[in-house]
C-alpha cells in the first residue's frame, strides 16, 4: 500500500470528534464526582456511596488513558504526514501504523469504559427496582413483565 500524505489527513477529522466525545464523557463524571462528593460530605450513609465512587475513579483512569492514547493517534499522524512531506516513507509508514494502533487501542478502552459505565446504571437500576442487575444476555432472552 502506498501511503500518501492525505491518508494520515483523514484521520484529523475522526479523531477530533473522538476526542471531544471523551473529552464530553470527563465532564459528565466530574460532575458527576463532584455531586457524590457533596453528597458523601453530607450523607450520613456514606459506605453505601463508597463502591460507587471507587468505580467513577476506574472510569476516569480510562478516560484518562483514552484521551491519552486519542491524542498520541494524532500526533502520530501529524508525525507521519511530516515524515511523508520530507519524503521519509518507510518511517512514515511505521509511525502512521503505530498511530492506527493508538487509535485502536483507545477505541478499546472506550468499550471497556462504556461496559463499566453501563454496569454502574445496571446496579442503580437494580437498588430502585429491588432486584439484581442483569446482563446483556439474561435481558434479551428473558421477558419482564
Amino acid at each position: 500500500m502506498e501511503l500518501t500524505f492525505n491518508t494520515p489527513a483523514l484521520l484529523f477529522p475522526a479523531i477530533s470528534l473522538l476526542l471531544l466525545a471523551y473529552t464530553n464523557r470527563f465532564v459528565a463524571l466530574a460532575n458527576l464526582v463532584r455531586n457524590l462528593h457533596k453528597e458523601y460530605r453530607e450523607s450520613d450513609e456514606a459506605k453505601r456511596l463508597v463502591p460507587q465512587i471507587r468505580n467513577l475513579r476506574r472510569r476516569l483512569n480510562f478516560i484518562r488513558y483514552m484521551q491519552t492514547l486519542g491524542v498520541f493517534s494524532f500526533s502520530g499522524c501529524v508525525a507521519s504526514m511530516y515524515c511523508i512531506y520530507n519524503g521519509w516513507m518507510q518511517a512514515a509508514s511505521y509511525v502512521f501504523a503505530l498511530s492506527l494502533l493508538c487509535l485502536l487501542a483507545s477505541l478499546i478502552i472506550s468499550l471497556i469504559e462504556i461496559s463499566a459505565s453501563t454496569n454502574a446504571l445496571e446496579v442503580q437500576l437494580s437498588d430502585i427496582e429491588g432486584i439484581e442487575a442483569g446482563s446483556i444476555f439474561s435481558d434479551m432472552f428473558h421477558k419482564k413483565p
